[in-house]
């Protein structure tokens, strides 16, 4: 399936949207978890929770689903391909595993939310639970600037299968070259290894069973 050019455009627009507002909307989650953690007011403490769950629901989850939908059909919808090129790929699986540790955590959010709906939070109160909170937005915030750094660069190459497309349309001059070896897989491979670490170890010992 190939897009139009009007259409690619108008889901390059949404797409950028979609990220910029997750981006943004990470950073202030993040500025609110410090709020509750460190403020010595317990009016502040307060609005920060309540205001964590809002823009959670409200901005972060839209912007998550957005961002990895309009990606995907992007993708799928013009020649970059999804598996065509590193850096695509890369790039959603970091999407992915942002989406997957971002719903795990909206049940502590909720949780320290309806708490502060009903008193307030001193400061010796859960603060493993609000310390996580504040760890797990900064790293989002980090895994966020990775995917944006790699869709300016677009490092790494195609991957065997973009290789193999790209052949198809070449001479046979060009393809009785023989193959240049690369790297790339391997480090594919390992990053992939790495993120399903980081999932499983996070979900067994500090997700939802550790908050």
């Amino acid at each position: 399936m190939t897009m139009t050019p009007r259409l690619r455009k108008f889901l390059l627009t949404a797409h950028v949207s979609f990220s910029v507002g997750w981006l943004g909307a990470v950073a202030v989650f993040l500025a609110h978890a410090l709020a509750g953690l460190t403020s010595e007011s317990p009016e502040i403490v307060r609005a920060a929770y309540l205001a964590m769950s809002l823009s959670v629901w409200l901005v972060i989850v839209p912007s998550n689903v957005g961002t990895l939908v309009t990606g995907l059909v992007q993708s799928l919808g013009t020649s970059w391909g999804l598996f065509k090129h590193y850096w695509v790929l890369v790039k959603f699986l970091l999407t992915i595993a942002g989406t997957i540790l971002l719903f795990v955590h909206t049940q502590p959010i909720d949780y320290l939310a309806g708490i502060a709906s009903e008193r307030f939070i001193s400061n010796s109160e859960m603060l493993g639970l609000r310390f996580q909170l504040v760890a797990d937005a900064v790293a989002a915030f980090l895994l966020l600037v990775a995917t944006t750094a790699i869709s300016v660069y677009k490092p790494w190459g195609l991957t065997g299968y973009g290789l193999r497309k790209q052949r198809e349309g070449q001479s046979e001059v060009i393809l009785s070259r023989p193959p240049r070896k690369s790297w790339e897989p391997y480090v594919l491979i390992a990053l992939g290894i790495l993120v399903v670490l980081f999932v499983v170890v996070h979900l067994l010992g500090g997700g939802l069973g550790g908050h």
